[in-house]
């Protein structure tokens, strides 16, 4: 039976948001991630792509809507777009009804003309490999930054997306809601060149397993782990029914 970690005996200045010692809490955050890199061997980006701008475009199309769909959609426009000047150059209505499956396309169409006129005016029209770059873009704040910089330039980053930041919660790792802070209270438990992999086991699992409502931890791999245990359905048998296969199942 998963059980919530002791209290540490000896409180220090390193406070820990379960109350176990900082050494506890790095050694089961690690585990957790283990186990889920066994989980779920296949865990990736979900959005489909060849370059680091098709990732970069992908990307902000993705706010409010799935995956699914924008990978339905992407190549069409990946087509008619295939580097920034033709971004940056394109005719707004035109994009409109490219984006229009996609949701808030108007808002979209403005962002990836401006990322396009960005990227052609002060990168030459290549994407850069800086997070201090990206986020100059227009529609890139740190999570589509570190999307890009982690699968399309190998650069190690965390993506706060709404699935990684309500796992690290549940599992005790902050207790904050803002991405930054999250990010960085997170960071601080893992080696860099883990971060990439990392975000894309939570992702995978708050997609699968791990959901919002009623989440599915008598199904869960590392409910042994977790201190939030019981906050879904605990009998094994109910909570392998909700079990999600994710977009690509």
């Amino acid at each position: 039976m998963p059980t919530t970690p002791a209290p540490a005996t000896d409180r220090s200045s390193d406070e820990t948001p379960t109350g176990e010692s900082r050494v506890a809490l790095v050694r089961r955050a690690r585990r957790i991630d283990r186990e889920l890199a066994v989980t779920y061997p296949d865990a990736r980006a979900e959005l489909d792509f060849t370059t680091p701008l098709e990732l970069l475009v992908a990307t902000v199309l993705s706010a409010q809507t799935t995956d699914v769909r924008v990978n339905a959609t992407t190549p069409a426009i990946f087509a008619r777009y295939p580097d920034a000047a033709a971004y940056a150059g394109a005719d707004p209505s035109e994009m409109e009804e490219l984006f229009k499956p996609l949701g808030f396309f108007r808002a979209k169409t403005r962002s990836v003309i401006g990322l396009g006129q960005a990227l052609v005016e002060r990168f030459d029209g290549e994407v850069p490999a800086r997070l201090d770059d990206l986020v100059t873009l227009p529609g890139v704040g740190r999570k589509t930054a570190n999307v890009v910089l982690g699968n399309a330039f190998g650069v190690p980053g965390i993506t706060v997306d709404t699935h990684f930041g309500r796992l690290a919660r549940r599992f005790g790792w902050t207790t904050s809601e803002d991405p930054v802070k999250v990010e960085h209270e997170v960071g601080a438990l893992f080696p860099k060149k883990d971060w990439t992999m990392l975000s894309h086991h939570l992702v995978w699992h708050g997609r699968r397993r791990c959901h919002a409502r009623r989440p599915a931890c008598g199904a869960c791999p590392v409910a042994r782990w977790c201190p939030s245990f019981g906050v879904g359905e605990t009998d094994p048998v109910a909570a392998q029914k909700l079990i999600k296969p994710g977009p690509r199942g």
